[in-house]
């Protein structure tokens, strides 16, 4: 069982309690969110070269810029004040179908390997959901076609989440029939969610 703990401090954070599934010596581990930071953009690029995944550093310095101007809410999770993972919110897609019905996007979800099946991508979803609320009737996410991505899809249907009836997409356009693709991480099948 999650137990909540807010932190009235000037920038958004929440705090869980979780119970860890993987080291039964320990009662529980605190998750918190928060928004992205300056510091963020070395530790994150770090942390998952660590695990061979090329995230590099500029890429958080613009998710700075993107979070200061609105176009997108950043959400760090940190365990024991270790980060963890995180997710962003594009409240205008770059999907047309999602941009043209105002859906906001769920966009660039990671969780650090070393901290996946604890939680918590479903609590960073969870608070993404909520705070779209705030703003939309509907949710929506994509996700690519490959094995890599089995984990994200799995949560995604779980949660409820349907596909949009556009099939598969590739640079954000929807497939005609016959077209010929390579299949990489642009290859992508978009999904929403009534909130």
């Amino acid at each position: 069982m999650a137990r909540f703990f807010y932190s009235g401090c000037n920038d958004y954070t929440l705090a869980l309690f979780l119970p860890i599934r993987r080291n039964p010596l320990t009662m529980s581990n605190k998750l918190t969110f928060r928004a992205i930071q300056p510091k963020d953009a070395k530790i994150i690029s770090n942390a998952f070269q660590e695990q061979g995944w090329n995230k590099p550093k500029s890429l958080y310095q613009s998710y700075l810029n993107f979070q200061s101007n609105g176009k997108r809410d950043i959400i760090i999770a940190e365990i024991n004040n270790s980060f963890a993972g995180y997710l962003t919110i594009l409240w205008q897609s770059d999907y047309a179908p999602f941009r043209e019905k105002g859906i906001p996007e769920i966009n660039d979800f990671n969780v650090l390997e070393k901290f996946q099946r604890r939680g918590i991508g479903s609590h960073l979803m969870d608070e993404a959901e909520n705070r779209i609320k705030q703003r939309s009737p509907l949710a929506g996410i994509g996700f690519g076609v490959t094995k890599d991505y089995g984990k994200a899809q799995i949560l995604y249907i779980k949660r409820g989440y349907v596909p949009d009836g556009n099939g598969m997409v590739r640079n954000h356009l929807p497939l005609n029939y016959g077209a010929e693709v390579t299949v990489d991480d642009d290859l992508v099948l978009y999904l929403t969610k009534k909130l």
